[in-house]
């Protein structure tokens, strides 16, 4: 895939599409003239209707994975309901946050981790758009964050005041539970930098549609099994988040205005060279004024 960030230019079709975020509810207030838009998918209704406004000079459509009121666990996010109506409101770029834990002693409280690779550790979740009988899509994933996202993210975020890793390996454990120490060892054995319970299936569904996904991963804990961590409580968790919620949110700012504003990145041709079992939504010029319906044939026809 094309690794150079690249801006092009921007007024262009491309730069009229929304740039997609995915985190929690804490990051509503960085949106100018924020309105909720209805998005109808084939698999269900989203965890809540995304939200379209401005943030940094770009239209952004903004998605709380856990519902407005953080109604749904990890494991029971609507992840393939989320992404699809997200690319249907004309969505190409997506950044996901999320808390994780440290699987490394060298990451502290309020680091920021922009993975480049990922553990799948989740089972039981709803993970590709995929899974009908018929037409088979193998889509590639070796590399399964957007190298452009990536490098324009840590460009921006390189301005800041903040302890930022370039690259690791996102371990994705399914929850809702933390892990033991066992499997924290076990997590810190296999590679892994930090662990959390929400990159996946949200990166392979973004491949499988055709977007790039950049994650960006607030450390706010160290896991049970390394050096000096302690037992995790989901109480501590939401403390250490919501203390560097600020500078989260104007990190974001700076990395959604970094992004690119053309099209030129290989995550765009995933799918090329496949026929595929229905039409993906959203394609066309991108109209995010009106009222969406994401309509497609049912997933697996």
């Amino acid at each position: 895939m094309d690794g150079g960030v690249g801006t092009g230019t921007p007024g262009t079709t491309e730069d009229r599409r929304p740039i997609g975020v995915i985190g929690g509810s804490g990051l509503y207030e960085l949106l100018a003239s924020p309105a909720p838009v209805d998005v109808t998918t084939p698999f269900g209704t989203p965890s809540e209707a995304p939200v379209l406004g401005e943030l940094g000079g770009r239209q952004v459509a903004f998605l709380p994975r856990h519902g407005a009121d953080h109604r749904f666990p990890p494991h029971r996010v609507p992840y393939r309901a989320n992404l699809w109506a997200l690319r249907a409101l004309g969505v190409r770029q997506v950044v996901t946050v999320g808390a994780v834990g440290a699987l490394v002693p060298d990451l502290a409280r309020g680091a920021v981790v922009v993975p480049d690779q990922i553990i799948d550790l989740t089972s039981g979740r709803e993970h590709t758009v995929f899974d009908g009988v018929g037409t088979v899509v193998h889509v590639p994933f070796a590399d399964p964050y957007c190298p452009r996202g990536r490098a324009a993210a840590l460009s921006a975020l390189g301005g800041r005041a903040l302890d930022v890793r370039d690259g690791g390996t996102l371990v994705v454990i399914n929850g809702p539970r933390f892990s033991t120490r066992a499997e924290s060892r076990r997590n810190v054995a296999a590679g892994g930098t930090v662990v959390g319970m929400t990159g996946m299936p949200e990166a392979a569904l973004a491949r499988e549609l055709a977007m790039c996904c950049t994650n960006l991963a607030l450390v706010t804990d160290a896991d049970a099994g390394v050096d000096g961590g302690e037992s995790v409580t989901h109480a501590a968790v939401l403390e250490e988040f919501a203390r560097h919620l600020a500078v989260l949110r104007a990190s974001l700012t700076d990395v959604v205005t970094a992004l690119p504003h053309d099209g030129g990145c290989g995550c765009r041709h995933a799918l090329d060279g496949f026929e595929l079992p229905f039409a993906l939504p959203g394609e066309g010029t991108p109209d995010v004024a009106a009222r969406v319906d994401g309509g497609a044939p049912r997933a697996g026809r």
